[in-house]
């Protein structure tokens, strides 16, 4: 079974799917995108870890993608 889910911050938002890993587990893949009026920003990358429950990946994916946004907005990172 495949998990997703997504949350939204302002003009950002995250969303979060989940799939089996080859090794076992399940991965979270995550979506970072923002809209704007100078143009729409899009990232897509997966989770370092791999969890045991599938429930946990998409908890920790949407996590880490809004840590992602706040490095982002805070001009931390540049991507």
């Amino acid at each position: 079974m495949t998990i997703s889910a997504n949350a939204q911050q302002g003009s950002w938002s995250v969303s979060v799917e989940t799939e089996a890993a080859p090794e076992g587990g399940f991965q979270a893949t995550i979506h970072v995108k923002h809209e704007s009026p100078e143009g729409d920003f899009e990232h897509t990358f997966h989770h370092a870890r791999v969890f045991i429950v599938e429930r946990e990946a998409v908890l920790e994916g949407l996590r880490e993608g809004m840590t992602w946004i706040a490095l982002k907005t805070t001009r931390t990172i540049g991507v």
